[in-house]
Order: structure tokens, then C-alpha cells, then sequence
């Protein structure tokens, strides 16, 4: 315990802001005692040192027992309120034992389960009150870890009764139409099922309707039902049938296999059925199943013991699949097996999941390992239909992260590369308002800081540059709350771990989660949304999910008075992939600043705080409105209003009007800032043109001018239209680290340019051929050369006048600076060194007065 306070102690002194300004607070709070600050600062040296100790003293102290004490719990609460990155291990092990210690042990919940199916047994123990199982098929305890061992229970009965269980619960999401039990030759239990794509399934017809919506447990359905569910079985591709069953061995299945299949096919199979008459349709008649080889429907989950695992990782297991599904193909085909998904049960631990697929041959379907394919509609996966998609292993098996490029065109250039990362939340007895919204809060920061991990350890071991990363995460309990309650959860959550968020570039994040207003009240599923596409703006949008009745389809409605931008959205719309205005916001955040086009955002975040700290009843709803300067083809100012992103020269300038709590009435200003995203924001003739312009419209109105500065000095071109066609003459043609002569044309390229006054060139003749040798590249386009020296001297005379005349304010946002000339460097900038590349800090000077 002492260690762990020793830690604390040491750790919190490094939490608010980079080192540098950590150092400077504890020499402040620390007068006089250099020899403590030097303590703590070597202490903190050896911090990756100290988190293995402490995650083992962590792991040591709280052991299997999952009962903590309470002065142990309150030293794991403070160290989850650690965000720094170097002590996320620490507070995502903290966090993981507080989670552990909330939830029932594996053995109490496997004990409540046994109970359950032992009392849903009758008196003389042939079948199962179908009644008694609701509670674990609706309950929204994780029980997958634990159910597949009831699989191969003793009791005949009970086994029946954890297969129902499983399908109904792994479909809950889904419309399951019936359910039939029978057995095999050698006495293996089978779950037939039978159910249609939920509405909002992109598979679904929008224009069918529902065929039946059985919410009752037990399969008993009349005749005419039964025959409505065979006539409506063959509409693809909403309808679906499915088979479930459990073998020992690997080895049974195999030699059951066949037998299997007739399942599918062959009406008068010998099957006992608990539920049913011996008259009863067969859900898998031959006759009606004649289009199956077209468009297949059937799907075969296979569950064995874990022992199959021991013949070595997930790749060997895969290969010994995929060899019977590749010899099996041809029967697997003629039977209308849509999909095979192997499920192999772990002792203690989630079960594991191969999925193997008609339309993929019968190769494995990567991107569903370890994932039941039912569930997987709850991720959301066909959202990401933009992006062809690759599974990344994870360490984590509740993680599910996919590494996605976007599609394009044949032959044109991917981009756009993004990492997904989802996770279902589930768990039991959300009894009261502030537990539900307590365990909402422990395990959704959990779960992001796992989530957080893994994208760690996936930037690690990729090449590509990603941008845009996606959090999901669906909580499937339903919790008692106001929403207004998890928003603010959730900011403020995301702003603890902001910095860590930006630098794995995780710009969007979504939460699925079903609330009740009252205890009695109806669940309403409701989206939350975060967007930090700019960097300095966190936006989050409320929404729920309503059913449109005219197309039958679900979209988003929006929850509360803000109205995002997905509002009358359907549900089941793709993901984005990343226009031209995030390609450039990405350069520029890449180059550790903010876009251009941004920057009229950013003021009016700024005057949004300033009205927050002012006490009105009411904040004006227009705080900023402006126009972009712009240069037309004379070469002089005008105003215009266009999107953003639509600049030809790398300086961008505005007229604003601003709504400030002293001036109510509007104050103007000219903004003027460089584009980095174009020539890295380099000065040639056009942007001194637009900078001296805009300066001097603000002179003659007398406001402020304001300059942003990002840039790389006076711009240095290159002739295009010469770089791909010149040759060398070497000194010695097998040796080019003698040098070489001069630079030529040959007299085809030397034709296609003359016209151009690009090049001046001397004919010479050499080596027995006629050559054009270069002796000057002017280049046919204007602002290449020293001539983007001109304008220096200009705007250094403007930006003096301007100091005269009106208040000049400077911004400088980047992480490189080059000052256009000394002059300019004395009477406009004050440079800052700033060793903190990932802070969000603006520095905002201005030159004091002379006198």
C-alpha cells in the first residue's frame, strides 16, 4: 500500500500540462527544497520502471478475490485519474480490478446458471419450461464465457436447454420466427431456428413487412402460422434459417456431417422434437429449398470443446477448418449452406469464433474470427461498407478493431486509410438510477482506454498514415437516466483524455445505448456522436432512433433542442470516407498547426467562452459573421462568400464582425493567414499581393488587423515543365561522382518548350548527337524565382504603417517559423521557442508600444 501512495505521490505532481511546466509548479511549491524537486523529477525518470512494479503489486494485492478494502479502493480510484500516456497501463489495471470487484465471479455465475436450468427441468425430467430460461435470454449479464460449457452438461435436458438459450440470446437483435429441437442418430441435440433481418439490416427489403414477431420463449406455433412462415421462408434476403450443435470432439462432427446436412433437406429424418408433433412441417423442406443454391439461406453453427485449441494459435485451428470446409465445399453448396461458423468454448474465458462463407469459397471470413457472426450486427460492421476492411488481432477479445482503406476508383490512389474500433458493453443487476449510471460511467472510460491501447499497439505495426479513427462502443443494458447526464459524462471524460485521443487521431467517436427516463417508462435508443475534426472543438450531438412508417426504415431523430448534422439520417448509412477539407486539415494538424479555413471557428469558440463568463440572460445568436477577402482578376480586393478549401494562393484573409459582451453593436477586423496546406504556406507575388491588400483595407477602415502565421519564407518553385525532360552530361558517363558539364534538352523536348519562354538553351554538338544545353530556366509560370523576394520588402513597409496607424496583432501557430525579412522580424514578431509539439497552446503577441 505505502508503494502505491509513494506512486501516487511521485505521478500527480506530472498530470496538469508538459514537464516543463510540471517542473516549474514544483519549484514554486518547493522554495528552498531543490532536493526534493530533484527527488521527484528522478523518481518520474524511471516511471516505466515503477508501472511494471506497480501493475504486479496491483495484481499481487488484489489476486482472484475479486472483494477489495475500502482504503485499497480508494488508492485504485486515484490512480485511474491518471491521464497522462506514460501511466495509462497503471489506471487501465486500476480500472479493470475496480470493474472485476463490481461484477459476480466466473463461479457464482456459472452456479446461478446451472441452477436456472436445472429448475426450468421438469419433475420427471424430460423437457424444459421453456418459461423459465426468459431470465438468461434477457437478461444483460455477459454469459457467453459461460454458457457454451452447458453444451456438453450430463443431463440431456440441460443441453437442449443451453442451445435454445444461446440462439435466442446471440438473435435477440433479430426477428426469430421458430425454434425446433431434435436429435441426431447417435443422440446429439439440434436447435433448428428460423428468423428475418432486423428492419434496419441493409440486407432487408425496405418494401417487406414483417412476417411475425414471436417475443414468447417457447417454439409453438398452429398450422396456419407454420404455413405463413414456409410461404414467406423463401423472400431473400430477409429470411434466414439456422442450425445449432455441440460436439465433443472434432472428430464427431466429422463423422456426423452428413447427417447433419439432411437437416437441411430431407423432411422425414427420424428427429425426436420435445415441442412438436411428429406432423409438424419441417422448417427445411426439400421442395421449397430448390432456390437455395442461388441465393443460400441456411446457416450451421458447430460448438466444440476447448481441447481442439491445443494443437496449437488460431492459425493452426483455422487451417484444419478450412481443409474440411474446402473438401466439404461442393456438398456445403448443394445443401444452401450461406455461412459455417465454427465455435470453440474456452474454460473461464469467452468462447472462440471461425466463420466461414459461401460467397468467400469457403475461406475463412477474417474479419469475423472470435466475433459470433449474429452479434456482429450490433457492431454496426456494414457501416463500413466505404472501406475495404482488415481485421487486426487483438490481444483483447471483447475489442474488435479493423483496419479500413478507402474505395476508390481502379487505379486511382487510397488516401484515406482509418482504423475502426468497436465493443459491445454488457452487464447485470443495473437495479438502481445511480448504479446504472456509475457502472455506465466505469466501464464505458474502461473500455476507452482499452480501445485506446490497442490503437496504440496497432499504429506500431502499421505503415500507412491514418487519420479520421473511429470509436463505437454499444452498451446494451438499459440504463435509468437523463441523457443530459451522459453527455456531460462523456466531455468530460473525452477532455481527460484528450491529448492522448489527438495523438492516436481518434476525431470521432459514437455510443449506442438504450434509456429509460423512469423506471417504468419506455426504453428510447439513443446515439451520442463526438467530433473533434478541428482540433479545438469537441461537438457532441443527441440523438434517438425513430421508425420512418412511410419507407419503414430507422433514422436518427434529434434528442433535445441542438439539431446535428445526422439528423433524418437512416441509422444504416456508411461511414464517410474523407473529403477534400479533412485532407487538408490532416496536412495541417499533421504540420502542428490548425487549417486555415478553421480559424473563423476558433474566434467564435473564443467569443462563446467570453459570453459564458459574462452573466447575461441571454447570448446573441450570431456571435460572427464574415466574408472572405479575395483578389479578382485585376489584382484587386473584393469580398466573396465560398466554401472553404476553394483558395488558389497559399494566404487566406477575412473581414469579421464580432459580437463581444463590451461592443453589442459589432466590432470589425481583418483577419489575414497562410495556408500551409499549399506550398507550405510560402510567400510568392500573389500572396504579398493579397497580405499588402487586405492590410491596407484595414487601414483605411481603421480596425484591427490580425495575422496568422504559418509559413516557410519566400516561396522557391521549380519548372515543371522542365524537371521531367532534362538530361546531364557527365564528366564520365561511368562514373557520376566526377560530376558533370552542364544540363541539356534534346532537340524534340527542346521544340515542345521553345515556345514557352521557359528555357534559354545554347545548341552544342557532342558525342555525335545535337543537343540544347540549359543555360537558363525561367519557368512559364510567374512567382518561381527570386522574384518572390520582391514582395518583402512591401509588406515589410505595410506591416510598419499599419504599426502607425491601426492595432496590429500577431499569431504565430506553428511548429516552424521563417519571418519574411529582419525588418519584418523587429517590427512585427516576437518568436517563442515551444518544445511541446502535441500541445493545443496558441500563442497570441503584439509588439509593445515604442514609447
Amino acid at each position: 500500500m505505502d508503494l502505491l501512495r509513494e506512486y501516487l505521490k511521485v505521478e500527480t505532481q506530472f498530470q496538469q500540462g508538459n514537464y516543463d511546466k510540471c517542473v516549474m509548479a514544483l519549484r514554486e511549491q518547493h522554495r528552498g527544497e531543490m532536493a526534493t524537486v530533484l527527488n521527484l523529477m528522478f523518481s518520474h525518470a524511471q516511471v516505466a520502471k515503477k508501472n511494471i512494479l506497480v501493475t504486479l503489486l496491483i495484481d499481487q494485492l488484489c489476486g482472484r478475490d475479486p472483494t477489495l478494502t475500502e482504503e485499497l479502493t480508494n488508492i485504485l480510484n486515484e490512480l485511474t485519474q491518471l491521464n497522462k500516456n506514460m501511466n495509462a497501463k497503471v489506471a487501465l489495471r486500476a480500472r479493470q480490478v475496480l470493474i472485476a470487484s463490481h461484477l459476480p465471479s466466473y463461479e457464482l455465475r456459472h452456479n446461478q446458471v446451472e441452477s436456472i436450468f436445472l429448475s426450468a427441468i421438469d419433475m420427471y425430467g424430460h423437457q424444459f419450461c421453456p418459461e423459465n430460461l426468459k431470465k438468461l435470454i434477457l437478461s444483460e449479464t455477459s454469459i457467453f464465457d459461460v454458457l457454451p460449457n452447458f453444451f456438453f452438461h450430463s443431463n440431456q435436458v440441460v443441453r437442449m436447454a443451453a442451445l435454445e438459450v444461446y440462439v435466442r440470446r446471440a438473435y435477440i437483435a433479430y426477428e426469430l420466427n421458430s425454434l425446433q429441437h431434435q436429435q441426431l442418430a447417435d443422440g446429439t441435440c439440434i436447435v433448428e431456428f428460423q428468423f428475418m433481418l432486423p428492419s434496419s439490416h441493409p440486407n432487408r427489403m425496405s418494401a417487406m413487412t414483417n412476417v411475425s414477431q414471436a417475443h414468447c420463449v417457447g417454439m409453438v406455433h398452429s398450422g396456419s402460422d407454420q404455413e405463413i412462415l414456409i410461404h414467406n421462408a423463401y423472400s431473400p434476403p430477409c429470411q434466414r434459417m439456422g442450425a445449432m450443435v455441440a460436439f465433443e470432439t472434432f472428430e464427431e462432427f466429422s463423422r456426423n456431417f452428413e447427417e447433419l446436412l439432411k437437416c437441411f433437406s430431407d423432411s422425414s429424418l427420424e428427429c425426436s422434437n420435445v415441442f412438436s408433433d411428429s406432423s409438424q412441417l419441417s422448417l427445411y423442406d426439400e421442395d421449397d429449398n430448390k432456390s437455395s443454391l442461388d441465393d443460400p439461406i441456411h446457416i450451421l453453427n458447430v460448438a466444440f470443446k476447448g481441447d481442439i485449441d491445443a494443437v496449437g494459435e488460431d492459425d493452426t485451428v483455422v487451417e484444419i477448418f478450412r481443409d474440411f470446409t474446402l473438401s466439404k465445399k461442393a456438398q456445403l453448396n448443394y445443401h444452401g449452406i450461406r455461412r459455417l461458423t465454427f465455435l470453440l468454448a474456452q474454460q473461464r474465458e469467452f468462447p472462440k469464433f471461425f466463420t466461414f462463407r459461401a460467397r468467400d469459397q469457403f475461406e475463412e471470413d477474417r474479419i469475423y474470427r472470435h466475433l459470433e457472426p449474429a452479434l456482429a450486427f450490433q457492431l454496426e460492421l456494414n457501416r463500413m461498407r466505404n472501406f475495404e476492411l482488415r481485421a487486426v488481432p487483438c490481444a483483447n477479445h471483447k475489442m474488435h478493431l479493423y483496419f479500413g482503406a478507402a474505395r476508390v476508383e481502379q487505379g486511382a490512389e487510397v488516401t484515406d486509410y482509418r482504423f475502426f474500433i468497436r465493443a459491445i458493453i454488457r452487464h447485470s443487476d443495473l437495479v438502481t438510477k445511480e448504479a446504472s449510471f456509475e457502472y455506465l460511467q466505469h466501464e464505458g472510460e474502461r473500455l476507452l482506454l482499452e480501445a485506446m491501447d490497442e490503437l496504440e499497439v496497432a499504429f506500431e505495426n502499421t505503415t500507412k498514415r491514418t487519420d479520421c479513427n473511429h470509436i463505437f462502443l454499444n452498451f446494451v443494458p438499459t440504463v435509468i437516466m437523463d441523457p443530459s447526464k451522459i453527455e456531460e459524462s462523456v466531455r468530460s471524460m473525452v477532455m481527460r483524455y484528450g491529448s492522448r485521443l489527438w495523438k492516436l487521431r481518434v476525431l470521432q467517436a459514437e455510443l449506442k445505448i438504450n434509456i429509460r427516463l423512469t423506471p417504468t417508462g419506455k426504453a428510447i435508443p439513443i446515439r451520442l456522436f463526438l467530433t473533434n475534426e478541428s482540433g479545438y472543438y469537441l461537438d457532441i450531438s443527441l440523438y434517438k432512433e425513430v421508425t420512418d412508417n412511410s419507407i419503414g426504415q430507422i433514422m436518427f431523430r434529434a434528442y433535445g433542442d441542438k439539431r446535428g448534422p445526422l439528423h433524418g439520417m437512416l441509422i444504416n448509412m456508411p461511414y464517410v470516407t474523407k473529403d477534400l477539407l479533412q485532407s487538408k486539415r490532416f496536412q495541417a494538424q499533421s504540420m502542428g498547426t490548425t487549417y486555415v479555413y478553421d480559424l473563423p471557428e476558433m474566434f467564435r469558440q473564443a467569443l462563446l467562452k467570453l459570453w459564458k463568463d459574462v452573466e447575461v440572460d441571454m447570448c446573441p445568436l450570431d456571435l460572427l459573421s464574415y466574408t472572405e477577402l479575395v483578389l479578382d482578376s485585376n489584382g484587386n480586393i473584393s469580398h466573396m462568400n465560398r466554401l472553404p478549401a476553394c483558395n488558389e494562393v497559399g494566404m487566406v484573409a477575412w473581414h469579421m464582425t464580432l459580437i463581444t459582451p463590451e461592443f453589442r453593436a459589432g466590432r470589425s477586423l481583418v483577419l489575414i493567414a497562410n495556408d500551409i496546406t499549399h506550398c507550405i504556406g510560402s510567400f510568392g507575388p500573389q500572396e504579398d499581393l493579397l497580405f499588402e491588400q487586405a492590410s491596407q483595407l484595414a487601414r483605411t477602415k481603421g480596425i484591427p488587423r490580425i495575422y496568422v502565421a504559418a509559413n516557410s519564407g519566400a516561396h522557391i518553385g521549380l519548372a515543371e515543365e522542365i524537371k521531367h525532360m532534362f538530361n546531364v552530361a557527365w564528366n564520365d558517363s561511368n562514373d557520376p561522382y566526377k560530376g558533370f558539364k552542364y544540363l541539356y534538352l534534346t532537340p524534340q523536348d527542346y521544340k515542345r518548350v521553345s515556345h514557352m519562354n521557359s528555357v534559354q538553351c545554347e545548341h552544342v554538338e557532342e558525342d555525335g548527337e545535337s543537343r540544347y544545353k540549359i543555360t537558363d530556366i525561367i519557368g512559364k509560370d510567374d512567382g518561381l524565382g527570386v522574384e518572390n523576394l520582391r514582395g518583402s520588402g512591401t509588406i515589410a513597409g505595410e506591416t510598419s504603417q499599419a504599426y502607425e496607424d491601426i492595432i496590429t496583432i500577431s499569431l504565430v501557430r506553428c511548429s516552424f517559423q521563417v519571418a519574411i525579412s529582419p525588418l519584418r522580424l523587429v517590427q512585427l514578431f516576437l518568436i517563442f521557442s515551444h518544445n511541446d509539439a502535441t500541445s493545443s497552446e496558441v500563442l497570441l503577441v503584439r509588439r509593445p508600444n515604442a514609447e
